[in-house]
């Protein structure tokens, strides 16, 4: 297993209990830098007592240099990213889980969708004014503010057809995952137990 599946493997263990889920959804924390993705991610995932991964864990090393040198990822790069996520979504059908992942186009969600067709999208919206302060006060991170233009144009809002919602990231980390939570619980019930 490599660096991108050990992280991976770690990723999957944290926010499980003894407890049982709160909820059987997968749900996939998406939208571009800076909108929250990881603190909304972590938040909801405890919230409905499911594990958490990051999807920053699932890219392979070289996409890590491209980002950091502040080059875009084009598709192919995107592919075996997506992919791994969209295993381990798969792995947790039933069981519920929260991963972050930008999931910025259509066809990279029709991609998750394939390994995990009834993934949940949750969209984190927000203005360019507001992301780009958000990115600013985040130094050390490998995905530099030069490429949030490049994520904006890339942008692909969640279409009618798809599972999921879309929340404002204007408030905060709180108030934003309790109506994140409200979205999921809403068009996700909990399955009745035996």
């Amino acid at each position: 297993m490599g660096a991108e599946g050990s992280a991976a493997a770690k990723a999957t263990a944290r926010g499980a209990s003894a407890h049982g889920p709160a909820s059987s959804a997968v749900v996939v924390v998406m939208g571009v830098a800076g909108t929250g993705k990881t603190t909304v991610g972590a938040l909801l995932a405890e919230a409905l007592n499911v594990p958490y991964a990051e999807a920053d864990a699932f890219h392979p090393a070289a996409n890590v240099a491209k980002m950091t040198a502040g080059t875009p990822l084009d598709d192919a790069d995107r592919a075996p990213w997506l992919d791994a996520i969209g295993s381990w979504a798969a792995a947790r059908r039933g069981q519920g889980g929260v991963v972050s992942c930008s999931a910025l186009k259509r066809a990279y969600r029709d991609r998750l969708r394939a390994a995990a067709p009834d993934v949940f999208f949750l969209h984190l919206t927000g203005d360019r004014s507001l992301i780009a302060r958000r990115m600013e006060q985040r130094p050390g991170h490998f995905m530099p503010p030069s490429l949030l233009d490049s994520q904006f144009a890339t942008l692909e809002p969640l279409e009618d057809d798809e599972r999921g919602a879309a929340v404002s990231v204007r408030l905060g980390p709180g108030t934003v995952t309790e109506r994140a939570l409200a979205a999921v619980r809403e068009r996700n019930p909990v399955p009745a137990g035996p």
